[in-house]
This record gives C-alpha cells, structure tokens and sequence, in this order.
C-alpha cells in the first residue's frame, strides 16, 4: 500500500472523529438518534485511523505529507513515525469506548440541555488529540493544541450551573493559555535558530535550545499535570463526566509527555541535566501525587492525583532515556523510553477504567464522596470486579500491565549502577529507585483504603442499599480495556516491538533489540502460573464457603454492627496522612472524646493543594493588587492611547536599535 494511503485513511479516521458530534446539534435529533449515530461516527473513525494505523506497521515506513497553505507561516504538514503511532493509538481505542459509555451515562433522555454540546466538543477533542500527534510543523501544532485546549473546556463546564465546575474550568484555561504561550515562544525561538517552523531535527548544533527545553517543559509539564504544575488537573478531572475524565487522563494529558518527547527527539547534543531535571521532577510527581491522593475522600479527585503520580512516572522514564542519549547508552535510552511510553499505554487502559468505574459509582448512587459509599460489592459485583482489575494494574501488581512499563522503569536504572562511568554522578539516578518503589507501596495502601471504604463493608447510605449495576453501553467499555490489561501484562513480548518503533525514531541508532534483555518470557509465565493459583483458590473458597454461616461484613462480634463502626477514608488513611504532613499541611478535625458516654463526634482531614493555595492563588491575588495602581493609565480618551502607541512603537525601535551588531 502506497504511504500516502495510509496517511489518508488516518487523516479521514481524525475527521469522522472531530465531526461525530454534528448530528446533535442538527434539527432531526431526538430518541436518541444523534446520540448513536455520534457513536457510530466516532467508532467509524477510529477505525479508520486503526487501518492506516497497521498499514503503516506492515509496511515499515513513515508516511508524510506536506502542502502549502494562505496562511502567512508554515505549512500543513504530517508525519507517523513511531513515536506518533505510540500516542496515536490510546485516542483511537479511548474515544469511542468514551462515546459508548455516554450512550448510557450522559444520555440526551436524562441531559437535555447539555448532551448534543458533550458529544460535540467530546468528537472535537478527540479529532485534535490525533491531529496533534501527527502534525510535523509547529504552527499546525499549535491549532491542533488550541483546538484540542478549548474543547477540553467546554467539557469540563458541562455542568457549568455548579459553581465548583465553573472555578475548575477558569483555573484550566488560565493554566491551558500559559502553556500555549510558553509553547508559542519556544517555537518563536526554534523558527528563529532553523528558519523553519518544521518540526525536524535541528540542522546545527548552536542555538538557543537550552531556553527551547525550558519552555517547553513548563508548557507540556502545564499540560500533562506534572507537579508542581499540576493544579488545575485535580478539580478537571473530577468535575467533569466520567467519561471525559477518562479521556482526559488516559490521552490529552498524554499530550504534553508526546510534545516533550518530540522536542527532545529533535533538539541536538542534550546536556546531562535536562535528564536529570526530569528524573527529579518526575520523582517528585510520583511520591507527592500518590501522598496527595491518600488524602482524599472524594473518589474522583482521588484518581486525579493517580495521574499526577502515574505521569511521575513516565518523567521517570524519559528523564532516564534522556540522560543516556547524553551519556551515550543505548540501555539507558531502551529502557528508559520503552517503560515510559509503555506506562503511557498502561495509564490510558487502567486510568480509563478506573474513571468509567468511578462513573458508574456515581451513576448508581449520586455521589462522589467515598465517606457515603459502602458495601457495593454486593450490588454492583461486575463494576467491583472490573474496578479492583483496574486498582491492582495501577499499583504495578502482576499479572497485570502496570506491572510491566513499571518493571522496564527498573531495569533501566538498575542498569546504571552498571555503568562504566567513573564518576559518581553517573549514579545517582538509581538512588531514585527507593522512591519508585515507595510509589508503589503507597498506591496499594491507597486502593486498598478506596476498595474498602466504597465497595467492602455494609452500605453508608440509602442510595448505596438501592445501588445497581449500569447497563450494558457502560459496562462493555470496562471489559474491553480490564480485557488490554490482561494483554499486556501476559503477553509484554507482543507490544514491545512497537517501543522500539518509536526508541528509533527518538534516537535514531539506538539499538532496540536491547529490550531483549528484559525476561518477558518469564513475566507471561509468571503470570500465567498467578492466573491459574488464582483460579484454583476462588475455586476452592466457593466451594467451602457454601457451609459457612452468613455474617455481616467486619460486624467485629457485635450483635447491631452500624455501618458508622466501619473505617472511613479520613481515619483509613490518617497514619499515611500524618507522615506527609510536611508537604500536604493537613486540617484536622479531630473528635474529643471525655466522658465515659462522650458525645458523637466526627473525624475527618481535609487537604488542599499547597501549591494552588499557598503558591498561586495569594500570588494572583497580588498580582491583581499590584496591577490594580496601574489603573490611572485608563483614561479613556483615544488620543491618550495612540500616545502610549506611540512611546512604545519608539521604545521597541531603540530596543531593536540596540540589539543590531
């Protein structure tokens, strides 16, 4: 098949996708017709772009087209190489599981007023994460981003009556619009050091790549929520529908880890501290993420922080693969980029479930506070089950997926305390192993905390005694990614042929027959033997506990137990809570217990985000102080204005003046 066939079965798949939302918004919707033939336009699309997808595989090449444009720059450009296959995938497979899933949780018979727009703007994200990823000229980029930016608002103010909604979807386009400027300088810079606003590997080796780096790092970190950049992802993730959360964690914040990648593939010659600020961020991210997300007691906002700590992770493994294409090691680079982008396929499939699951939680019982959940298990068996897949595959437990990007990670920075190099700097990105591991250990405590409070124990509230399973259009989603979970957790050997697809295309040279060395063979009968150990002892347990006698879940020997007797997400997660109340500032509000009848009492934590209310907020409020004394310039008058023109046009011209050699 000719390369540009392949390329246009993507470019049409993008299209269906972006206008799959139309029939909403057309005068013959109504029972439901536009919403499935959304559905239907969304699959269709992914479809498409799957077949141009493997057509591309199967022929081994990288398809691009280029044609000039009225606009005054640049051109409309695009590329799949690897690298763009690894990102273009999770939007193919993510999108219409999120289009199905609306079908039942944001249906037009419950949301009149808002669902043609949702399935609108949900069409239109979807369309832009795939253009985003192809387009090989910044100023396409940049409309891609833009357009992929604005939609992303307008379905995070779905529900734009709650005030809390409103404030999320404010605090995401200032920070959404800072990261567009900070992309939009550097590719100023990049234009101006190549000529060209073609996204290809720098001709030359001088040039002003370092603030190229920087820039792009605060806007992609901005985008794809690393701390401490992330403040505006936690209230978005959780004020948004389920579905949308999904999406927005398993791929758009994926795009800010694609755009740093792809800068760093085509900036020349990195310095060694590009990697290792990564590293640091990244391992920042992980540990604090998952410290916050303790925290929590509402579900939805408690899986946000998830994504701060997942992207940790990925930072991780880029920053590793950075540093070895300074260090010139080809395993570093192997590993470390291949757990990386794996981790971004993982997170799309567990992260995605994970929210669908959240979702119907919510559908069935109103509410996103865990406090008021309880005891679901029992009427909701199949969202517990797919649920607790999800949970396991985020902490890196096998035999799941989680566990083997994680592993690769490891390997990675295990093979840097076999390096060659005499100085001891070379060392220390495996001193942050300790801390990966750490991410770990908090995530099971975290899932162990969420899958207790909302789905053991008895039910906190009438909501969840009436809680029921969702219908089909929502739980078939589940299953399809609980379903990749499995895949690649048990089949690794499968998938890394397409990391390496992409470490070509990040470093050309780079041997990626590396990852080689990793015992996936092992991992699949590892796993395996964990399936069939499983199996046997659910088996068994069925089998014994048909003579047990009934009793009610933790009831401690209590003749009454009340559900009020049972751990709330506060009080499971205090003592983790108290070890990080150096950085997560805890309010408690402890009971007094006096007496030997004391009063009920209460016991709750609250943590907000340092770096939003004690970072940026007081410094916006500042700001706006400091620029309310410049309010005299406001006069009112047009020939006060074309004087300022005026003084500015000559300061910029002295200021020019002076930069001439």
């Amino acid at each position: 098949m000719d390369e540009w066939v392949s390329l246009a079965l993507i470019l049409a798949g993008i299209a269906a996708m972006a206008l799959s939302g139309l029939p909403g918004l057309l005068p013959f919707r109504g029972a439901g017709r536009s919403e499935r033939l959304s559905a239907a336009g969304m699959i269709a699309g992914a479809a498409l772009g799957g077949a141009g997808l493997t057509a591309s595989a199967m022929a081994g090449n990288v398809p691009a087209l280029s044609w000039a444009w009225n606009l005054p720059m640049g051109r409309f450009s695009v590329a799949l190489d690897g690298l763009s296959a690894v990102f273009l995938l999770p939007t193919l497979v993510a999108a219409p599981l999120a289009s199905i899933y609306g079908l039942g949780y944001w249906s037009e018979a419950r949301h009149p007023e808002s669902a043609a727009r949702l399935r609108f703007f949900l069409g239109l994200m979807a369309g832009a994460l795939g253009m985003v990823v192809i387009a090989r000229d910044a100023v396409l980029f940049l409309i891609a981003w833009e357009v992929m930016a604005v939609a992303a608002f307008f379905l995070i103010t779905t529900e734009d009556e709650a005030p809390s909604v409103r404030e999320s979807g404010w605090l995401y386009l200032a920070a959404t619009h800072l990261a567009s400027l900070a992309l939009i300088a550097a590719f100023s810079l990049w234009n101006s050091a190549t000529g060209s606003t073609a996204l290809e590997t720098a001709p030359q080796a001088a040039g002003p790549w370092t603030a190229i780096f920087l820039l792009s790092l605060l806007g992609f970190g901005l985008k794809a929520g690393l701390m401490p950049f992330h403040v505006w992802l936690p209230g978005a993730h959780a004020n948004a529908p389920s579905h949308v959360s999904a999406l927005m964690s398993g791929v758009l914040i994926k795009m800010g880890v694609y755009g740093l990648a792809r800068m760093t593939a085509i900036l020349p010659a990195p310095p060694v501290y590009w990697g290792g600020l990564l590293l640091l961020l990244g391992t920042a991210s992980a540990v604090l993420g998952v410290a916050y997300a303790i925290a929590q007691h509402d579900l939805k906002r408690l899986l946000a922080y998830h994504s701060v700590e997942n992207i940790g992770i990925i930072f991780m493994g880029l920053g590793l693969a950075l540093m070895g294409r300074s260090a010139g090691r080809g395993d570093w680079i192997a590993f470390g980029l291949a757990g990386a982008l794996l981790h971004v396929w993982n997170h799309g499939l567990f992260k995605s479930l994970l929210f669908l699951g959240a979702g119907s939680v919510i559908h069935a019982t109103g509410t996103r506070e865990m406090d008021r959940m309880g005891g679901l298990a029992k009427s909701m068996p199949r969202t517990a089950a797919l649920f607790l897949i999800g949970a396991a595959a985020i902490c890196g437990l096998p035999p799941l997926n989680g566990f083997v990007s994680e592993f690769l990670i490891y390997l990675g920075l295990f093979q840097v305390l076999q390096s060659s190099h005499a100085a001891v700097f070379w060392a220390w990105p495996a001193f942050t192993v300790p801390f990966l591991a750490m991410t770990g250990a908090l995530a099971v405590a975290c899932f162990v905390k969420v899958y207790g409070v909302v789905f053991l124990g008895e039910p906190r509230s009438d909501a969840c005694r009436g809680a029921h399973e969702p219908p089909a259009s929502m739980t078939a989603p589940m299953i399809v990614l609980a379903a990749g979970c499995f895949l690649i957790g048990l089949l690794p050997w499968a998938v890394l042929p397409f990391m390496g697809r992409a470490i070509s295309a990040w470093a050309p040279g780079t041997d990626p027959l590396l990852l080689s060395m990793a015992p996936v063979g092992w991992i699949s009968a590892v796993g395996g033997a964990l399936i069939g150990g499983a199996a046997l002892a659910f088996l068994w347990l069925r089998r014994r506990g048909g003579s047990a006698p009934l009793a009610g879940t933790w009831d401690c020997g209590y003749v009454a137990p009340s559900p009020r007797m049972q751990y709330t997400a506060s009080s499971f997660g205090q003592f983790l809570v108290g070890q990080f109340a150096w950085a997560l500032r805890p309010r408690l509000h402890a009971p007094r217990l006096e007496g030997p009848f004391p009063a009920p009492a209460r016991f709750e934590t609250h943590v907000e985000d340092v770096a939003l209310q004690r970072g940026i907020l007081p410094a916006w409020r500042w700001s706006l102080l400091a620029f309310g004394r410049l309010r005299f310039l406001q006069q009112g008058r047009i020939q006060v204005y074309v004087l300022y023109m005026a003084v500015f046009a000559v300061a910029l011209l002295a200021v020019s003046m002076g930069l001439q050699p």
